[in-house]
């Protein structure tokens, strides 16, 4: 599985677990650190723990570990690190406060339908 078919595999698990406003986007160009950045909101605390859980057991199940994972607990936002793809779950608050797509805006945003 290549990095954009890991950052699509772990939109498709999130959007599975009801999580919203998932993007895709391609970082590679302007990062050194990951070829794409998965976001994704829930509603709580719970539900983001409960969607990095489901993630990293697909992944698992793939034969991909995440190299690691900050954030857990009540901080409402966890990174997963799975080397070229970063996955940021974020509760609806912090994803507003933070406002990380707009960092990324001059990237590629890619559309999970068109997958």
């Amino acid at each position: 599985m290549d990095c954009k078919d890991m950052a699509m595999f772990s939109a498709r698990v999130l959007d599975n677990k009801k999580a919203r406003d998932i993007d895709v986007i391609n970082i590679g160009t302007k990062a050194a650190f990951a070829d794409y950045m998965v976001l994704a909101s829930g509603g709580s605390e719970r539900q983001i723990e409960t969607l990095a859980d489901e993630l990293e057991e697909q992944f698992q199940k793939e034969g991909i570990q995440v190299r690691n994972i900050e954030g857990k607990k009540a901080s409402g936002w966890i990174l997963m690190d799975y080397g070229d793809i970063i996955v940021n779950l974020l509760t609806a608050d912090m994803r507003e406060k933070y406002n990380i797509e707009k960092v990324w805006g001059d990237c590629e945003f890619l559309d999970l339908e068109d997958e």
